[in-house]
């Protein structure tokens, strides 16, 4: 259980929401995220296009109410993984960024992750959360670790060499068991 306090997740408004996530998707520490060089305006229009999806979404992460950090969950049948990869019954892709700042509190990122895959984990339709991200993001393959993920390969996706892993119900709560 986390100590750092509670979270909790809204849907995203890409048009209310895109100057706050314009600072953090820009930011030097969200360079895996790829969107460095956008605008206001680009970041606004990709999470439209998010919005509009229907096997994308995109929310909001709160910390004591105030936006902490962004979670995208994705359908990997009809997004990002297309042809890359089978998926099973009960897949669901996850993309997550913590908001960068200049008071880091320990333990923070890793109570993020963990609320993350709660939230995905709290619909029982979900069986396995995959991720895929950059082969050299070495810290969010630590994190991905500590929650239970397990790599599996690496893809060539379009943008980027991915580390494909997987992490089932019984894997997360094994290493939430684990660190507790």
């Amino acid at each position: 259980m986390s100590t750092i306090g509670p979270f909790t997740v809204r849907p995203l408004d890409p048009e209310k929401d895109a100057e706050l996530l314009h600072r953090w998707v820009t930011h030097p520490k969200a360079a895996f995220w790829m969107m460095q060089d956008a605008t206001p305006r680009d970041v606004e229009r990709e999470y439209a296009r998010i919005a509009a999806h229907e096997h994308h979404h995109a929310y909001l992460g709160l910390h004591d109410g105030e936006p902490a950090f962004l979670m995208e969950k994705y359908d990997p049948r009809y997004v990002e993984l297309v042809g890359l990869y089978e998926p099973l019954p009960g897949d669901v892709g996850m993309h997550f960024l913590v908001a960068p700042t200049d008071r880091p509190v320990h333990g923070f990122t890793r109570a993020v992750i963990t609320a993350v895959m709660e939230e995905l984990f709290a619909d029982p339709a979900t069986r396995r959360v995959v991720v895929e991200p950059d082969v050299g993001n070495k810290a969010v393959h630590a994190l991905n670790g500590a929650v239970g993920f397990v790599p599996e390969r690496e893809i060539d996706k379009p943008e980027k060499r991915a580390l494909l892993s997987f992490c089932t119900r019984e894997q997360f709560e094994a290493a939430r068991g684990a660190s507790a």
